[in-house]
């Protein structure tokens, strides 16, 4: 993997110091990018290019895809935006870090699926691909928030914002951890 640029998400937050600390992930949590992340869908016409994407970018699409915020991109850049200054204020750490480390926490090594044999449906454990534990990691947090955040007085970045950083700190009370290891318990007991 060369090395990252110099470039700063925002204008405010630089890439260059944040380390993914779960090495099977890090050729799939990308952090080279420019200032606003932004791609342009390039990399929806060739298979698996979504690795490529920046992981910032890949948050905002992911809380893009249900319901209000549905293909505003830029209202979901701005959730994140907000996010990442509600992080920095509280913990004085690079939200980026903190969005890395919640992304290796809620990713799920370990899952099931069906196999049919003679009719017979039934489940067995499987070990999850890298890539697919990231998407995995930031559906569970996408999902976390839009339910947090539905019917709430909070705002949504606040809801992020927290739920990121009960993640990244591996804290119980987080949704998407919670959900991690639900899945990874049913595919300890269909081993």
């Amino acid at each position: 993997m060369s090395e990252v640029e110099d470039f700063k998400i925002f204008n405010k937050w630089s890439c260059k110091d944040v380390e993914v600390k779960d090495i099977a992930l890090k050729r799939y949590i990308q952090l080279r990018g420019g200032i606003i992340p932004i791609s342009g869908g390039r990399h929806e016409h060739v298979r698996f290019h979504k690795s490529h994407v920046h992981i910032v970018e890949r948050l905002a699409n992911k809380l893009m895809f249900h319901g209000e915020n549905s293909g505003k991109k830029l209202k979901a850049l701005k959730i994140v935006h907000d996010a990442f200054v509600i992080i920095e204020n509280r913990t004085r750490k690079n939200p980026i870090q903190v969005l890395v480390d919640a992304v290796v926490n809620c990713a799920p090594r370990e899952e099931t699926t069906r196999i049919s044999y003679g009719g017979i449906v039934y489940h067995t454990a499987v070990d999850s691909a890298p890539q697919r534990r990231v998407d995995l990691a930031l559906r569970y947090i996408t999902d976390a928030v839009r339910k947090k955040a539905f019917n709430n007085v909070r705002t949504i970045a606040e809801i992020l914002a927290e739920e990121l950083m009960l993640a990244a700190s591996g804290n119980p009370n987080s949704v998407a951890l919670r959900k991690k290891q639900e899945v990874e318990r049913i595919a300890l007991s269909a081993r």
